[in-house]
């Protein structure tokens, strides 16, 4: 479950964009309205406290996943420079009331994680991050040697994720959890 004083990565700033303070937005965000709508957002800088800045304007750059944006305080393109690797932020009791099937990155992790071992569905390990900077990849920390792993979170490879007895189902292809 999400704990409602967390906050939930959605986005991050990987450049400026032109010379009057626009920035660019990687989306982490199936909900592309917070990098569009006016309003107050949250950005974060390494592990600072998060800081309140305004949005003013956004939209998709065409055929790609990235966004412009502009933010009320930011006019120049060397003061957007500075944001560059910042992430943009939103209160964990503030995100959108998913589908049945459907959660939030943030609550998988301390999940369980089983596969099929001999056609019996064992333990081997727990989700102990996430690593959203270019993909959705799960940390995974292996119990027989404590090695970290990183597996694409996509159905064909984590088939099943159950909330409620906390634990996800990995089918992972041969080798992955050996590199």
């Amino acid at each position: 479950m999400i704990n409602k004083d967390e906050w939930l990565v959605v986005g991050l700033i990987t450049s400026c964009h032109g010379i009057n303070g626009q920035v660019k937005v990687k989306s982490l965000s199936d909900f592309e309205e917070r990098f569009l709508q006016p309003g107050v957002r949250w950005i974060q800088k390494e592990n600072e406290s998060p800081t309140k800045i305004e949005l003013i304007s956004g939209y998709r750059q065409p055929g790609k996943e990235n966004f412009i944006i502009k933010f009320l305080t930011v006019n120049t393109r060397n003061h957007a420079e500075q944001l560059k690797k910042y992430k943009i932020l939103v209160k964990s009791n503030e995100i959108p009331k998913l589908k049945k099937d459907e959660f939030h990155l943030l609550e998988l992790i301390n999940l369980q994680v089983k596969t099929f071992q001999d056609k019996e569905l064992t333990v081997i390990g727990k989700v102990i991050n996430l690593d959203n900077e270019r993909n959705n990849l799960l940390v995974i920390e292996l119990l027989k040697n404590k090695k970290r792993v990183l597996v694409p979170f996509v159905k064909e490879i984590v088939p099943l994720v159950d909330k409620k007895e906390n634990f996800i189902i990995i089918t992972p292809p041969k080798g992955l959890l050996d590199l």
